[in-house]
């Protein structure tokens, strides 16, 4: 795995004030809701919240100090965890609220992604790739114009969950999205890389699952015994390298 840190930021512009609402999630956390052209306030992908939702995390962090035990991001929602012996529900409520209207209130139209780029390697193969034949004929193209659709994007990381390390990461080409498959795998292997309508991700740890496996990376995308125990963060930008299964070996992928 390669990293390029200190990247340009990149840019979105909202066309509209962002609105957000605000949620008992337990009994010492709070659900942040965000959302744009929704009336309902739906969930949503976007980069402008995204964007959005990074600020608020740094913002919310930053400003409330100790009072604040975690900040959990994910697609158009910030959780905030608090310390009860610090700071009561009220209190906390009532600062966030004010923290997150003077963001999104704010005249300056244009949120920004920080992250590092990361280049991921990944072994492309049916033997590791089942679902590759399938997605092939779907599109009507070849396995190889496949893994080149997926090899030339460049995917945020829009949220970590389902599992530690487990990055959804967007946008996949139109041409090679794929639907969940009707009937989950009851095992997929660790890192194993894979398609769900327009998100890829790579699997971090044997579990089940029902996206469509196209490869498999060598890196490990969670390791709790290391100082950053998940090499990306939300925000981040990923890229993908296709390798041979020799150089797949060598860097510790197991067949």
């Amino acid at each position: 795995m390669s990293v390029t840190s200190g990247t340009e930021p990149i840019s979105t512009k909202q066309s509209e004030p962002i609105r957000f609402y605000i949620e008992v999630a337990s009994e010492n956390s709070l659900m942040v809701y965000f959302g744009t052209n929704n009336a309902n306030l739906q969930p949503e992908i976007s980069l402008e919240l995204c964007a959005m939702i990074g600020r608020a995390q740094t913002l919310i962090k930053s400003s409330l100090g100790d009072t604040v035990l975690d900040t959990i991001p994910s697609y158009s929602s910030l959780m905030i965890t608090y310390d009860l012996w610090l700071v009561d529900h009220f209190h906390i409520r009532n600062r966030i609220q004010k923290l997150i209207k003077q963001l999104v209130s704010d005249s300056v139209s244009e949120h920004k992604l920080n992250g590092n780029t990361f280049t991921l390697p990944v072994y492309y193969d049916t033997c590791v790739g089942p679902d590759l034949p399938r997605i092939a004929k779907n599109a009507g193209i070849s396995i190889e114009e496949v893994i080149q659709l997926h090899v030339q994007q460049e995917y945020y990381v829009y949220t970590i969950g389902f599992a530690p390390g487990f990055a959804y990461l967007g946008e996949v080409n139109e041409t090679i999205a794929m639907p969940r498959l009707a009937t989950p795998r009851a095992t997929v292997a660790q890192g194993s890389v894979a398609i769900a309508d327009k998100q890829t991700a790579i699997y971090p740890a044997p579990s089940p699952g029902g996206w469509n496996i196209i490869g498999r990376c060598p890196t490990p995308m969670f390791n709790p015994n290391s100082e950053t125990p998940i090499p990306v963060a939300v925000g981040d930008k990923v890229r993908f390298k296709a390798i041979t299964e020799t150089q797949f070996l060598e860097l510790g992928g197991q067949l």
